[in-house]
C-alpha cells in the first residue's frame, strides 16, 4: 500500500464511532455510513435507527424483509453457495451504498450470519468506490468483523471484479489437498498454525 493510498483509505474509512464487540456482535462499522451484520440484526429496529440506518440490503433468500417504512429495503437473493452469481450485485449494491451515504444516510448490509454474502458485498463496495485494493478491503472489513470468510466461489467473483476495476489482482486462488482457497486464509492458518493441533 502506498503512502497516499494509506492515508487516503484510513481518512475515508475511518469511522466516526467505534462499535467495541464488532467483532463478536452481530453488527460491525464498516465505515460511519456502512455496517455489516447477520440477519437477526434486521429485526431490532431500535438499534437500527439509533445507529441512523436508513436502507437495508438483504442479502438472502431465507430472512424474509420487515418491510418497516423507515428503512428503504433492496433485496439480493442470493444462498451462501460457491456457484451463487453474487457478482451480478456488486455494481448494483455499490451504488445503493454510496447513494444513500451521500443523502447523508446509512445501509446495513445483511446475510445470515454475516459472514460470506455480506461480506462480499461490502469488499466490492470498497474496491469500486474507496479504489483500495481486493486484499486491502478484505483486510480492513475483517478488522472490524474477524469472523468473515466467504466462500471460495465469492472470492473467485471477488478477483475478477478487481481484475476489471484495476487490471490486477492481490489475492490468489492456491490448490491444497481439502480444494482451492484463498491465498489470505492460507496465510492466516499459517499464523495461527502454532496454536493448532494438527
Amino acid at each position: 500500500m502506498t503512502s497516499h493510498r494509506h492515508c487516503y483509505l484510513h481518512r475515508a474509512l475511518l469511522p466516526s464511532r467505534w462499535i467495541s464487540d464488532g467483532a463478536l456482535s452481530g453488527i460491525a462499522e464498516i465505515t460511519s455510513f456502512l455496517y455489516l451484520g447477520r440477519g437477526s440484526v434486521a429485526s431490532n429496529r431500535t438499534l437500527l435507527l439509533a445507529k441512523g440506518v436508513t436502507c437495508i440490503v438483504n442479502a438472502t433468500i431465507e430472512i424474509p424483509n420487515f418491510n418497516w417504512p423507515q428503512f428503504e429495503y433492496v433485496k439480493v437473493p442470493l444462498s451462501d453457495m460457491p456457484h451463487a452469481p453474487i457478482s451480478l450485485y456488486f455494481d448494483s449494491v455499490a451504488d445503493k451504498i454510496h447513494s444513500v451515504a451521500r443523502k447523508h444516510g446509512a445501509t446495513l448490509v445483511h446475510c445470515a450470519a454475516g459472514v460470506s454474502r455480506s461480506a462480499s458485498l461490502c469488499i466490492a463496495y470498497l474496491m469500486k468506490y474507496h479504489k483500495v485494493s481486493l486484499l486491502e478491503a478484505y483486510n480492513w472489513v475483517k478488522t472490524r468483523r474477524p469472523v468473515i470468510r466467504p466462500n471460495v466461489g465469492f472470492w473467485k467473483q471477488l478477483i475478477e471484479y478487481e481484475r476489471k476495476l484495476f487490471g490486477k489482482c492481490t489475492v490468489k486462488l492456491l490448490p491444497t489437498p481439502c480444494g482451492v482457497i484463498p491465498d489470505v486464509y492460507a496465510k492466516e492458518r499459517r499464523h495461527l498454525m502454532p496454536y493448532w493441533r494438527i
